[in-house]
């Protein structure tokens, strides 16, 4: 299988966020390649900005500091002027894409909000915080992609988009799994730590890997749970909006090495290499599944 590449550089504001995106989010940079051409901008200002704030604690120390950078993109979508993010160009390239195509601002505030999270080391306190979290930000994603692709139609797979993107939040928090653990972040909700023996402080001492491995599979359990019921209604994305839905193809093989590794997942990565996962979403494109 062959990488498609983008003959054509982008336009304007837009060349800087795709050139962003492929150094923060090389999937959904991808992605982003393997929509219309006359869309990758716009993708690629959303992508790119949504990467920006979750990678928010990656760049600070301390909480305060990564509030106020998220602080600092609240003010300029109220502003919603370029010269509050002058000499931003990802700030200039969002503008662009809200302006372009009539996005809902109150739902980028959401993501903003919901990312304040990840800054303190607080637990994920039930399965309905998690999914609140997950539907603020990857399933907003994947909306405001659709949106972009084929407006007239997004609302019809807006269900689609809420399971699917509570899957690939889990998915991925799996992924980072070693990370969270090294900083003290738990986002497995309490009450399936609690079914499973655990408590915040025991799930991140890893002393009991059987319960440990039994909390990872529930957890796991819960993304396939989302996935399917994305899958019982998938039938609603239009053939446009299929590259909306492009990355969640890697949830399912996540899963499968999730459940296998158990508790080894604090120790090793289970991501999938580069061609498998550009293969997975180069198939949904051409099947619709995922």
């Amino acid at each position: 299988m062959t990488t498609p590449t983008n003959n054509a550089e982008p336009m304007g504001s837009y060349a800087f966020s795709l050139a962003a995106l492929r150094d923060s989010d090389k999937d959904r940079y991808l992605a982003c390649l393997l929509s219309p051409e006359d869309k990758r901008g716009p993708l690629s200002a959303l992508y790119a900005f949504h990467a920006e704030i979750a990678r928010v604690r990656d760049t600070v120390r301390e909480p305060l500091p990564g509030e106020i950078r998220l602080q600092w993109w609240r003010d300029l979508l109220d502003s919603r002027d370029d010269s509050h993010g002058e000499g931003h160009p990802l700030a200039t390239a969002l503008l662009g894409a809200i302006r372009e195509h009539a996005l809902p601002v109150a739902v980028l505030h959401d993501m903003i909000d919901a990312r304040v999270f990840d800054l303190y080391d607080d637990p994920m306190e039930s399965r309905s915080s998690l999914e609140g979290y997950a539907g603020e930000t990857a399933s907003a994603l994947i909306q405001f992609t659709s949106l972009v692709l084929d407006p007239q139609a997004a609302s019809a797979s807006a269900e689609t988009a809420g399971h699917a993107g509570v899957a690939q939040a889990i998915a991925g928090l799996l992924l980072l799994l070693p990370l969270h653990r090294r900083r003290g972040q738990v986002y497995l909700p309490a009450e399936i730590l609690a079914a499973t023996g655990l408590d915040r402080d025991g799930f991140l001492a890893g002393e009991d890997r059987d319960a440990v491995s039994r909390a990872i599979r529930a957890f796991t359990g819960l993304g396939r749970d989302h996935l399917s019921k994305a899958r019982a209604v998938a039938s609603g994305i239009s053939r446009a909006n299929r590259a909306a839905f492009l990355t969640v193809a890697m949830a399912q093989p996540v899963f499968d090495r999730a459940e296998k590794a158990g508790a080894d997942l604090f120790e090793r990565s289970i991501q999938p290499t580069q061609w498998r996962r550009q293969w997975w979403m180069w198939r949904s494109l051409r099947t619709g599944r995922w």
